[in-house]
C-alpha cells in the first residue's frame, strides 16, 4: 500500500527515505530521547527498526511516518509519530497505537502534538479505527502530557507490564491511556 503524506501547518508527516537513516540512528543513539526505553540503539539496530517501520507502512498503509519540520532546511528528519500495530500480546492487543520519537532539539515546541493530532485525525477518519491507544511507563510524564492534550484518557485499571521486558526491569509496568471518538480537529491534507 502506498502510505498517504499528511501535513500539518508546521510539519509534513511523510514516507521513510534511505536519507532519514543517519538521522534516526543518532536519535536512537541520544541517552535523553532513549530515557524511558530499555537502551540506547546501535546504528545497526535502528537500521533494523527503520526496515520494520518501513515494511509496516507499505504492509498496512500507514505507521510511523518520518517528521519534517517545514520552512527549516538542512533539517530533513525530526523524529517519527504515527500509527502502529503492536508487535506484542497482552490483555489490550490486538489494537492500534500511536506513538512518537522526536529529537532533542525538537522537544518543547508542541510538534509531538500537532502531529500527533493528525495522525489520530487519519486514524479515525481514513482509516475508522474505533480506539487508538498509547502507552508509556508511568515515569514519563512528557509523553503522558501528549496523551492528555490529545484527549486521550487513562484508568490505572488499565495499567500493565510490558511483556518484551524481564518481570524484575525497572521500566516493565506501563500505563496505557485510550481514545475512541474523534480527536480534536486539526486541518491536514494528505497527498500520496
Amino acid at each position: 500500500m502506498n502510505p498517504p503524506t499528511l501535513q500539518t501547518p508546521r510539519l509534513r508527516l511523510r514516507p521513510w527515505t534511505d536519507h532519514d537513516l543517519p538521522a534516526f540512528a543518532a536519535l536512537n543513539a541520544d541517552p535523553r530521547v532513549m530515557e524511558f526505553f530499555a537502551q540506547t540503539l546501535t546504528p545497526e539496530e535502528s537500521a533494523a527498526a527503520a526496515t520494520r517501520i518501513r515494511a509496516h507502512m507499505d504492509l498496512r498503509g500507514f505507521g510511523f511516518w518520518a517528521v519534517e519540520v517545514l520552512g527549516t532546511p538542512g533539517i530533513p528528519f525530526a523524529g517519527f509519530v504515527g500509527l502502529a500495530v503492536p508487535r506484542f500480546e497482552s490483555y489490550f492487543t490486538p489494537c492500534v497505537e500511536i506513538g512518537w520519537r522526536l529529537a532533542f532539539d525538537h522537544w518543547r515546541h508542541g510538534y509531538a502534538t500537532e502531529a500527533a493530532t493528525a495522525a489520530l485525525h487519519f486514524g479515525f477518519t481514513a482509516l475508522q479505527l474505533p480506539e487508538i491507544v498509547a502507552f508509556t511507563v508511568p515515569a514519563n510524564l512528557r509523553s503522558r502530557r501528549v496523551m492528555e492534550r490529545l484527549g486521550m484518557t487513562y484508568s490505572p485499571a488499565d495499567d500493565f507490564d510490558h511483556p518484551n521486558l524481564p518481570a524484575d526491569h525497572p521500566l516493565r509496568r506501563h500505563v496505557l491511556y485510550r481514545l475512541s471518538h474523534d480527536p480534536p480537529c486539526l486541518h491536514t491534507t494528505a497527498a500520496t
